[in-house]
């Protein structure tokens, strides 16, 4: 029996997965838990497992499976997550995955895997676009969702384009997301937990279409049944 509703986020760079995330954690009441905003964190408050990742970024190594697990674990472990968490950008690989299963299992493990479709060149017009707040990392497009001014909408703090959102590196980012995320999609299918998503539309349509998916779950917002 499911006493926490623990929700991933499968989609390619750009598909919209954080922006759907930031209004899911409104509806349901629980915390987007992006990899991103972990690292971030950690590394600026220099925490053991910041400093841990920051003694590889040094070295120019990638930052092993077993560090990044652990961060997640902590994260999970706060008061905020107490009802579950949205996942954003983890797990990214089947160790990952098979970790996520073993921090949620005595909660009944992960509900539902939403995968959001979007063509190829749908989406390298979403990556080029996106600006991020460098405060709260509250995510914009400026076509799609662009905020009201030069600023963030929500705390003021100034809005930038990743280094790795620019169109000289999407395709390599396409192609490092696919090599990933195949065998996760095998892995979330077989047990039954992946739902797909037409990214194609609007955020409201893409948000309806999910909050869909979720009621079919009995995924529950704030001690009650999701309704779109």
């Amino acid at each position: 029996m499911s006493d926490r509703n623990y929700l991933v986020l499968l989609g390619a760079p750009g598909a919209g997965k954080g922006t759907q995330a930031q209004l899911l954690q409104e509806k349901l009441g629980l915390p987007q838990v992006s990899t991103g905003e972990i690292f971030r964190y950690n590394l600026k408050n220099q925490t053991e497992l910041g400093k841990l990742a920051q003694s590889y970024y040094d070295k120019g190594e990638l930052v092993p499976d077993e560090v990044t697990i652990r961060m997640v674990e902590a994260r999970l472990e706060q008061e905020d997550a107490a009802q579950g968490a949205i996942l954003d950008g983890f797990p990214r690989n089947l160790v990952q995955a098979q970790a996520l299963d073993e921090m949620t299992a005595g909660h009944g493990g992960v509900d539902v895997v939403p995968m959001i479709q979007l063509d190829d060149d749908v989406v390298t017009m979403r990556i080029t676009g996106r600006r991020l707040c460098r405060s709260c990392d509250r995510v914009y497009h400026i076509m799609f969702n662009p905020p009201r001014g030069e600023k963030c909408d929500s705390c003021g703090g100034e809005l930038y384009q990743r280094n790795d959102d620019k169109p000289e590196t999407v395709q390599n980012r396409l192609y490092v997301y696919y090599k990933q995320t195949s065998p996760l999609i095998g892995y979330y299918f077989a047990k039954g937990l992946l739902v797909e998503v037409d990214g194609a539309g609007s955020i409201q349509e893409i948000q309806e279409q999910l909050l869909g998916r979720l009621a079919a779950r009995n995924i529950e917002a704030a001690g009650r049944s999701v309704r779109v």
